[in-house]
């Protein structure tokens, strides 16, 4: 199976304060990780590291073989391989739903404005949102912004999906209404790295879950092992806190 992510002993902080102690992790083509933990274990930058939004201490990150803790790499490229959603949508208030998608297809992937809508309508229809199309972000409801930034993310033919979070700002009915989204795509064979507590997601999509605290990997395995026969008490602990079991 193809190695699409490689992260091999990587540290990574804030000011003095390190988050990230050692990480190591490989994420394999089409493959569903789920990272959970508690609050502040460092799952978020985890995934921010990936695409350089933090800067490494220390350790290597590989997207499809190309190094992208190198100093000589072009941010372009790692924009042009990864798709990253936000948990507060991070959509341009000022632009339609489709400028919104539009906007990176033509600056980062230098598409024909031709070429460039088809994309956007494509990835629309996909997460049924293509009526809202001349819409603003603001007159859409949270679930229905969050699958704009998906449709944003996956417009760009990514080799992996990031999702931090992306239910964490929404109220049950449209948290709902995201994950089911999520789950159609999760079909379509795309790598997928996703920060979630929503244990029932995990069962259903994962092929992995790795389990952070404190900045380390705690845990890797199969959800049902991870959920149901974890021998941490630590891990335990976390999903009694979040109502499971």
């Amino acid at each position: 199976m193809k190695e699409i992510v490689r992260i091999e002993n990587l540290s990574t902080g804030y000011g003095k304060q390190k988050v990230l102690d050692n990480i190591s992790l490989k994420v394999y083509e089409g493959e569903k990780v789920v990272i959970m933990g508690p609050s502040g274990s460092g799952k978020s930058t985890l995934l921010k590291s990936i695409v350089k939004l933090v800067e490494p201490w220390s350790g290597k990150i590989f997207l499809n073989g190309f190094e992208v803790t190198s100093p000589n790499i072009d941010i372009r490229k790692i924009r042009q391989m990864t798709g990253f959603v936000f948990q507060n949508y991070n959509l341009f208030p000022h632009m339609t739903v489709l400028k919104n998608i539009l906007l990176p297809l033509r600056i980062v992937k230098k598409m024909s404005k031709e070429n460039a809508l088809k994309q956007a309508i494509k990835v629309l229809k996909e997460v049924n949102m293509l009526e809202f199309k001349d819409k603003y972000p603001l007159q859409l409801s949270g679930g229905q912004q969050q699958r704009v930034a998906i449709a944003r993310a996956l417009a760009m033919n990514p080799i992996v999906l990031l999702l931090d979070e992306p239910t964490s700002a929404l109220d049950p009915d449209l948290r709902d209404e995201v994950l089911n989204t999520l789950r159609k795509i999760a079909n379509e064979g795309i790598a997928m790295i996703i920060v979630t507590h929503e244990v029932d997601f995990a069962i259903d999509v994962a092929d992995r879950i790795v389990f952070m605290d404190k900045g380390r990997i705690l845990e890797v395995g199969r959800p049902r092992e991870i959920i149901y026969k974890t021998k941490s008490d630590m891990i335990k602990r976390y999903l009694k806190s979040i109502h499971v079991g």
